[in-house]
């Protein structure tokens, strides 16, 4: 009797959340489009900011002129309101990340319409309408797809990621892995806030070496707003 009992809970938690989350996956991969010969990359930070990283990180935007797209948590973003008002008056989009960053594979949809309900409003707050949605790890449930209808958000998600986040990872790793992985056209999802100590001190670092490269390349940056 245990064994059907655990079946179904397993069926009913991947019905839930990894069936829509492999599906928009595949269909951002499907959408891409192959052989892109425009030399751009989009730029995209998750899980700040941060009041530690995020005001160095714009600083080496600046520097080289390069825009990026934040997706934000709301309940860092109420407490360094003046990082947002930087991001827009530097040019850069500000986009939706959640509310509290909790993987929506352990949400209910009471919790789901909660953590959009709040994030959203807390954004509005800040003067910001956002357009684009990135939800936590990846990971949709049936109830974050109708509140993205619900709030006309887009949900974007990306083509390379460094795992930068992690403990392990230094910055040579980083840029090796940035370096072998990245093409024309691609979404780069990399990280401001939140993850191991130190951890977006080193991507900051890797930027440092990658970013005049990547210009030298050819390569220009723009916002979502340009993706196709």
């Amino acid at each position: 009797m245990l064994i059907p009992i655990l079946f179904l809970g397993s069926v009913a938690a991947g019905s839930y959340a990894f069936l829509p989350s492999t599906w928009h996956k595949l269909r951002h991969k499907l959408r891409r489009e192959k052989g892109v010969a425009d030399p751009t990359l989009y730029l995209t930070f998750d899980d700040g900011p941060s009041p530690e990283y995020t005001p160095r990180l714009l600083d080496l935007l600046a520097c080289y002129r390069v825009k990026a797209s934040f997706f934000v948590v709301t309940e860092f973003a109420e407490k360094n309101p003046h990082l947002i008002r930087r991001m827009c008056q530097e040019g850069h989009l500000v986009g939706f990340h959640s509310a509290r960053h909790r993987s929506a594979y352990w949400m209910t949809p009471r919790q789901t319409r909660r953590d959009f309900a709040n994030g959203m409003a807390a954004l509005r707050e800040l003067g910001i309408t956002p357009v684009y949605f990135r939800p936590p790890w990846g990971v949709v449930n049936w109830s974050s797809l109708r509140q993205i209808r619900r709030h006309r958000l887009r949900p974007m998600f990306w083509d390379v990621m460094a795992q930068d986040w992690k403990k392990h990872i230094t910055k040579d790793e980083i840029i090796r892995r940035l370096q072998r992985r990245t093409q024309p056209g691609d979404i780069l999802c990399l990280h401001d806030g939140r993850g191991a100590e130190g951890a977006p001190d080193r991507t900051i670092e890797a930027l440092q070496v990658l970013l005049p490269h990547w210009l030298e390349q050819g390569f220009r940056f723009q916002t979502l707003e340009r993706y196709a």
